[in-house]
């Protein structure tokens, strides 16, 4: 899915130099979107992050076709690697964390509904819903000795996990080569560690207003500290049957039809970036009630919810101690 493209409150595409010392700053396109890296050090490591985003995307792209996620999805035996063994564990933990709410074999359903720019619900034959639905279900999928067995028609996507996953194989990256102080964003997924020497101040993040209209704005920002932050959002991607009714991108695992949602945005604040992604965009399919409960049993997650009451009022709630 595609997510809300948080607001980096430092000025990245500035290279200011101040008394406090000066950052490197990269920038580029990666997995269908944008990056900024930001670090302290006198190294330029492009050409070893573009290694590592190449090896990610060999293993994770459903774009590329001899990935090793497609070549699963086509049937072909392959070996997985490190990466996808570590992005299938994390996923298969938090698919039952959430009994199912997060499932990266619900990318066939997304498909099938025509997700992308905002327009009406259309009708989409039931019988291909039904059929389809036969092969959704994570607990489906199983890794054996580095190998996955499926059903045939299994189609495995880990779009909302990935981009996560790529920030903190950078951030872990930086780390390994002593920086520490540094701000790694994909697509809005960030993960940051120390803070901003040319600022001599914490990483501060700013989350979007939900505008339906496309405008960009920020509602907060919250400062990190060596911590991860993913956001997931639905007021950018939807649509509205014949009753105004509006419905999420994030499609219903259970029925594999479209959700009916509230919830306008999600942030997550958790260790790592992956975790945070997963869960951002599992909250987004729960509602506020079930994630509220949800969270009393998580106190690592930290989640900021924008969301519309009764009164189709615009509410926010800060939980387990998301900064205000």
């Amino acid at each position: 899915m595609k997510k809300v493209f948080l607001l980096i409150i430092c000025f990245v595409v500035f290279n200011c130099k101040t008394e406090q010392g000066k950052n490197i700053k990269l920038q580029g396109a990666v997995f269908g979107t944008t990056y900024s890296i930001i670090y302290d050090s006198d190294i330029n490591f492009s050409n070893e992050i573009d290694s590592l985003f190449g090896q990610i995307n060999n293993s994770l792209s459903n774009y590329q076709v001899n990935s090793i996620i497609s070549k699963i999805n086509r049937g072909e035996a392959v070996k997985t690697d490190t990466y996808f063994n570590k992005v299938f564990k994390a996923s298969k933990a938090i698919f039952y964390n959430t009994d199912g709410a997060f499932d990266p074999t619900i990318g066939a359903m997304v498909n099938a509904w025509s997700f992308g720019s905002e327009h009406n619900i259309i009708s989409v034959d039931s019988l291909i819903i039904d059929s389809l639905m036969q092969s959704v279900g994570f607990d489906k999928i199983f890794k054996i000795n580095n190998e996955i067995t499926k059903p045939k028609d299994a189609f495995i996507d880990f779009n909302a996990i990935a981009k996560g996953y790529g920030v903190d194989v950078v951030g872990e990256f930086l780390e390994s080569k002593n920086i520490a102080n540094y701000l790694v964003e994909i697509g809005g997924e960030v993960r940051v560690h120390g803070k901003n020497i040319e600022k001599n101040k914490e990483w501060r993040i700013g989350v979007e207003n939900p505008n339906f209209n496309g405008e960009q704005s920020i509602l907060k920002t919250v400062q990190l500290l060596n911590k991860a932050m993913a956001t997931s959002g639905t007021y950018r991607k939807f649509k509205i049957d014949d009753n105004g009714n509006r419905y999420a991108h994030i499609i219903d695992t259970k029925t594999g039809y479209p959700t009916k949602t509230n919830v306008l945005s999600v942030s997550v604040i958790a260790s790592e970036c992956m975790i945070a992604d997963a869960y951002a965009t599992a909250f987004q399919a729960m509602g506020v009630n079930k994630i509220k409960e949800f969270l009393k049993h998580h106190p690592e997650l930290k989640v900021f919810l924008i969301f519309e009451n009764e009164n189709n009022e615009i509410e926010t709630l800060a939980l387990n101690g998301f900064p205000e």
